[in-house]
């Protein structure tokens, strides 16, 4: 994910030049973890894939958190993908309370995250958070729409790229921090 050319509103973005920002790796210039980015490059360049936007903070030169949406588009060429065409849509500047503010979730809620985190299907959360079917699913349901995931696994990963869970916990625990 090595940067080759890029213009001067992109590079601009982190704090760097055009010719600053080419060599560098994509992912070292982003605030979270990178592992979903590197997974869904990985399925643009085997053809699993024509594109992906990816929800992402990146820092500036400063140091500054900002946020973007980052659209990854395949180039085909005569011999398959030829390259890759990165846009970035920066969405905000949030400083670290407001990233921090806007993914703390409700006790339940961190319960529900927790099970997800852990395997657990909707009838055994359901029946270890004292609720229905149902309320689980209309849980899990808002969480998946409030972290902009497309299906539990998605969830966890991004709730693991915020810093929710300490490392090394089994089963997943929320930190108190992310609680209300």
């Amino acid at each position: 994910m090595t940067i080759t050319a890029a213009e001067a509103e992109f590079a601009g973005l982190f704090g760097l030049s055009p010719s600053e920002i080419c060599g560098r790796d994509l992912c070292d210039l982003l605030a979270q973890r990178p592992e979903s980015l590197r997974y869904r490059f990985a399925a643009l360049t085997e053809g699993r894939s024509d594109s992906f936007t990816e929800r992402v903070t990146g820092r500036d030169g400063a140091g500054r958190t900002f946020c973007a949406h980052l659209t990854a588009v395949g180039v085909a060429g005569s011999e398959g993908l030829s390259g890759l065409v990165i846009l970035l849509h920066h969405t905000g500047d949030p400083d670290g309370a407001a990233l921090h503010g806007r993914h703390t979730l409700s006790e339940l809620d961190a319960r529900v995250v927790e099970g997800v985190a852990s395997g657990a299907s909707t009838v055994q959360l359901a029946s270890r958070l004292y609720m229905s079917r149902q309320g689980v699913e209309y849980r899990v349901g808002r969480l998946l729409r409030r972290f902009d995931a497309p299906n539990r696994p998605a969830l966890v990963a991004r709730a693991h790229g915020l810093g929710m869970f300490a490392a090394g916990q089994w089963p997943p625990r929320v930190l108190p921090d992310f609680v209300e």
